[in-house]
């Protein structure tokens, strides 16, 4: 996978977090609450890092979220 790629994943990753963070109107500091994670590592996950542990995160605020 290109460079370009994983840049277009990782931002399509972010907005998709960030449309259902707003619509369930939740700051990302509640979010790191609610899932019981630091609020940079839920920053970092939500930025495309591709560390085990943001994948981890990421997997909690899918389900958090409500996101397929």
């Amino acid at each position: 996978m290109t460079e370009e790629k994983l840049t277009e994943t990782a931002n399509a990753i972010t907005s998709q977090i960030k449309i259902a963070l707003f619509k369930k109107n939740m700051k990302q500091t509640e979010l790191a609450q609610l899932i019981d994670e630091n609020p940079q590592q839920i920053s970092r996950a939500i930025h495309g890092d591709m560390q085990p542990k943001s994948i981890e995160i990421r997997r909690k605020i899918y389900r958090v979220l409500d996101i397929a």
